[in-house]
Parts: structure tokens; C-alpha cells; sequence
């Protein structure tokens, strides 16, 4: 497929997420760490429009000069912004004009594409494929915030179905040999720089589990008090469980003594067999603790990946997201994409059933504040 084509499909495939929607879902903005889908579609324009159109395209006019203020991110090296905060607030620009704006540079796009490109341009149009994509995640992942924390409840697709995943026997454990790793990625694909350098770690003997927790091994945790029992949980886990009143993972809703799912096909009663989701680390660790287990480091995870399914749901782990040795960041604004998030976060491994298409592979490192679990994120065990 030729990098015209890859561009387009890219593009269309984020539109394609948000066709279910009707105009008011597009600028809702429940809580800071989800964004309006209306703001991520004019967020993945102006990438492309900022980073490869301004500079590198010959007499391009920009579509409109207020809209870096309105869909910079967290580029301190492009200017000011809108805080976080306020993209809920932006009635205007409106959708359709988003739309408008995605049509203009994409038709710019497509132009610029069509010319022989600097090795430089490519590895950013590349980057802003995957950026993109990164995006379509989070679009599911917000519009499913959205919709869930919207009394009625309401479908984002009522014909959704989740990919089935395989499931090995019952406490079925991998074990990994000790001795040296080679972590990090390998090979002439795409990667992200927080996936470099690759380099050797050495690992105890181990074992892992095939399986992810799933709900009914969860429940069991709720039932037990495990909500209620101070040791399990971090301090800072403890604090949040007490002062969010959290007693659930989230989109679990006791009715009628019966426990009910929001899904994006609306409000199910709990499947049991279905792999816990929407998980914090907090609660990740205060159940592998219940257990008498743990989680696997981000090193573990990936020796043993290769021997286990996974893809089903992000997957929490007991390392801090930390720089590689050797790693460098870009200069300029491309060096703000990953290096400046090191700090007060925790690495999940593998991807999940909305990562965009050849968008997760086992180098992969996603991470989040502990807090954290609108994001489809889950529990596999180690010891």
C-alpha cells in the first residue's frame, strides 16, 4: 500500500469510530483525562497540518491560524493552549467546521503525498500515522466514558461485539527460566522512542499466568471485602479507594442485587467469564496481593509474551515508566512526545480489543498515573 493510500485509511478509520455518534456526544468532556471526540478529531489534523504541512509544503495557508492555540496538546515548543481542562468548553469551533478542517488538510495531505518525500518528512508522516492511531484508542475509550457515565446508559453501538480471546485451563502458570534478556525493539518496522535502545536484563526464574482475571476471580476479590481491607493496598491506594468511595471497577453497577456491565453495546448483566477491565494499578496490586501473587515487571512481560495470547486488555505492570539505557530525545517539539511523561507513571504491556489495527506489538509500552482505568486495562498474575 502506497503511503497515500496508508493516509487515507488512517484517516477514515477515525471517522469511521465516530459515525455512531450524534452531534452532542462530540463535545462532552466528563472528567480532565477524557477529551471531547470532536477535540481529538481536530487534534490529529493539526498534527499533520503543524508538523509536516507549515514546514514542508510549499506555499501551504494554514486553515486557520486560532486553531494551534485550540488543538496544540502539550507541545510547549509550538505555543500556547487551551488548558486541558477547558476543551469541554469549546462550543466552537463547532463539529461540522472540524470537519471541514479535517477535508482541507487532508486534501493538502493527499497533494503534499503524491511528491517524492525527504527521509526526514517520512518518518514524520509515519509518526503521524501512529500518533492517529494512538488517538482512535482513545476515542473508543472516551466515547465509552462518555455514554457510560450518561445515566441512560445509552449504546454506542448496540450491534458491537468484543473479539473473543483464548483461554487456557484454569490457574494455568507459564514458567520463564532465569537468566538474560534482550529487551526493547528490534527490526526496520515503526516504533516509538520509548521502545529504544535495546538492551539485556537479567531475570530470576518465574512464572506467569496464561490467563488474565477475569470477572468472576474478581467478584470474588469485592465479596471477600477486599474493598474494605487496608492490607491489600498501597497507602496511596487506601486513600483513593476511601476518598472516591470506590467499591467496583468501573462500569460495574450493583442493580437489584444483580451485577450489570456498560458496555458499548449498553448496560449487560456481569459475564463472569470475561477478563476483568477497567482496572487501576492501585486495584491491580491490592488483588494480586489478595491472592498471595504480584504483577510481572514490564521485563517479565515481555520475555515471556511470546508463550501467552494477549491483546485483550492493557496490561498493568510493577514498573515505573523509566527511560531505557541510552535513550535520547528528538530535538524540537517531536522530543515532547514520550521523554517528558517519565516520571509518576507505571508501564502497561500488550494492547487491547480497541488498539488500532498493526498498532500493538509485545515492545510496546503504554503507561498511565496508578489512578487511573477508563482506559481498557487488566490483571495477569505472576510469581
Amino acid at each position: 500500500m502506497n503511503i497515500v493510500d496508508c493516509y487515507k485509511n488512517v484517516r477514515q478509520r477515525t471517522e469511521m469510530i465516530c459515525n455512531p455518534l450524534q452531534t452532542e456526544d462530540y463535545v462532552v468532556q466528563p472528567i480532565v483525562d477524557v477529551s471531547p471526540p470532536k477535540w481529538h478529531l481536530g487534534h490529529t489534523t493539526w498534527f499533520f497540518e503543524t508538523f509536516i504541512l507549515t514546514p514542508y509544503a510549499l506555499n501551504y495557508q494554514a486553515y486557520n491560524s486560532e486553531y494551534n492555540y485550540v488543538f496544540n496538546s502539550y507541545y510547549e515548543t509550538v505555543g500556547n493552549r487551551v488548558i486541558r481542562t477547558d476543551r469541554g468548553n469549546l462550543s466552537r469551533p463547532t463539529v461540522q467546521d472540524i470537519y471541514l478542517y479535517r477535508a482541507y488538510v487532508d486534501d493538502a495531505m493527499v497533494k503534499f503525498l503524491s511528491n517524492e518525500l525527504k527521509e526526514e518528512v517520512k518518518k514524520l508522516v509515519l509518526l503521524g500515522f501512529n500518533h492517529e492511531e494512538q488517538h482512535q484508542e482513545l476515542l473508543y475509550t472516551d466515547i465509552k466514558y462518555i455514554l457510560g457515565h450518561n445515566p441512560l446508559f445509552p449504546p454506542y453501538d448496540v450491534n458491537y461485539t468484543s473479539p473473543s480471546f483464548e483461554i487456557k485451563n484454569d490457574d494455568a502458570f507459564i514458567r520463564i527460566k532465569e537468566g538474560i534478556y534482550e529487551i526493547g525493539f528490534k527490526g526496520d518496522g515503526f516504533c516509538f522512542d520509548n521502545e529504544l535502545n535495546r538492551h539485556k536484563v537479567y531475570l530470576n526464574s518465574f512464572e506467569i499466568s496464561a490467563n488474565l482475571v477475569n470477572n468472576a476471580e474478581y467478584l470474588a476479590f469485592i465479596q471477600d471485602g477486599g474493598y474494605r481491607d487496608f492490607r491489600h493496598w498501597h497507602a496511596e491506594g487506601w486513600d483513593w479507594v476511601k476518598s472516591n468511595k470506590i467499591a467496583a471497577p468501573l462500569y460495574w453497577h450493583l442493580i437489584d442485587g444483580k451485577w450489570h456491565q456498560y458496555t458499548f453495546s449498553g448496560l449487560e448483566p456481569l459475564h463472569l467469564n470475561n477478563s476483568v477491565c477497567h482496572i487501576s494499578y492501585f486495584e491491580a496490586y491490592a488483588y494480586a496481593t489478595w491472592r498471595g501473587l504480584r504483577l510481572p515487571t514490564e521485563f517479565e512481560w515481555e520475555a515471556a509474551a511470546p508463550y501467552f495470547t494477549w491483546g485483550e486488555n492493557w496490561e498493568w505492570t510493577e514498573s515505573a515508566y523509566l527511560p531505557y539505557p541510552g535513550f535520547t530525545k528528538a530535538s524540537g517539539a517531536i522530543g515532547e512526545y514520550n521523554g517528558k511523561f517519565m516520571v509518576n507513571q507505571t508501564v502497561l504491556r500488550g494492547a487491547s480489543e480497541v488498539t488500532s489495527p498493526g498498532h500493538s506489538r509485545i515492545t510496546y509500552r503504554n503507561f498511565f498515573q496508578t489512578n487511573l482505568r477508563w482506559q481498557f486495562t487488566g490483571i495477569r498474575l505472576a510469581k
